[in-house]
C-alpha cells in the first residue's frame, strides 16, 4: 500500500460508473468533512455495493423511487444518507449515471485527522472503534441527514486520493445484515482492505480463508 500524494477532490467521472466498479476503488480514498466544529477525516477501509433495481438488498430495488431514495436516481457523486434504529446514520455514495440507482455504503474508516473531535463526538477514546461501522463513522465524522444530497465534488464533504491500494490487498465477502435480500444475500459485494484493524466485524470463515478481489469478478 502506497501513499498517493494527490490531494484534489475526486472528479465526477470517478463516480459515473457502476457500484461494483467504484466500490473497491474507494478503498484507500480519504473522506473529509469540514464542519463548523472542525475538520475530520479518515481513509476508507471497508465498503459495500448496492446495485438497484435488481438487487433485493438495495433501497432502490425494483426501481422504487421515494422521497428517501430520490437522490439515487441522479448522477453519481452525491451523498445518500439514511437513519437506522432511529438513532444512527449511514453514509452512502451514489454511483453510476442518471436513472441507474446504485450506491456504495461506507462501512469503516481509519481515522487520520480530527481524531480528538471524533473522540468527543463518540464519547470514546478507543481509536480502533471510532469508525469501524457505518453508524460509528457517521457519528465520529459529524455526518447526519443534513448532508443528504450534498455534492461530493463541490461541498464541505468530499473524497480525495490518499493510499494506493493494490488489487491483492482487497478481500471480498457477502454484505452484512441483509438476510432479506434472498438470492442476493450471498453476493460478494463487500470489499475491505486485508488485515486492516479498522475494518468492522468479519466472519471467521472470511478471516481464515483467502477471498481475494479480482477484476474479473
Amino acid at each position: 500500500m502506497k501513499k498517493d500524494l494527490a490531494t484534489s477532490p475526486l472528479a465526477r467521472d470517478f463516480y459515473l460508473r457502476d457500484a461494483n466498479t467504484v466500490a473497491p476503488q474507494l478503498l484507500g480514498k480519504q473522506l473529509i468533512h469540514r464542519s463548523p466544529q472542525g475538520v475530520t477525516a479518515g481513509v476508507i477501509v471497508e465498503v459495500e455495493a448496492y446495485v438497484g433495481p435488481e438487487d433485493k438488498g438495495a433501497h432502490s430495488y425494483s426501481n422504487k423511487r421515494t422521497e428517501r431514495t430520490a437522490i439515487q436516481f441522479g448522477l453519481g457523486g452525491y451523498a445518500y444518507i439514511y437513519a437506522i434504529y432511529g438513532m444512527h446514520f449511514c453514509f452512502n455514495i451514489v454511483t453510476n449515471r442518471k436513472d441507474k440507482p446504485e450506491v456504495v455504503l461506507i462501512r469503516a474508516l481509519e481515522p487520520t485527522q480530527g481524531i480528538e473531535l471524533m473522540q468527543q463526538r463518540r464519547k470514546s477514546n478507543d481509536t480502533i472503534n471510532l469508525c469501524n461501522g457505518p453508524g460509528k463513522l457517521c457519528g465520529a465524522m459529524g455526518i447526519t441527514k443534513q448532508q443528504y444530497g450534498w455534492d461530493l465534488c463541490h461541498s464541505e464533504l468530499y473524497l480525495e486520493p490518499f493510499w494506493q491500494v493494490e488489487t491483492n490487498e482487497i478481500v471480498v465477502s457477502p454484505r452484512i445484515n441483509i438476510d432479506y435480500a434472498e438470492e442476493y444475500t450471498g453476493s460478494l459485494w463487500r470489499y475491505f482492505i486485508k488485515d486492516n484493524p479498522y475494518v468492522s466485524k468479519v466472519a471467521k470463515r472470511y478471516r481464515m480463508q483467502e477471498h481475494p478481489y479480482s477484476t474479473d469478478m
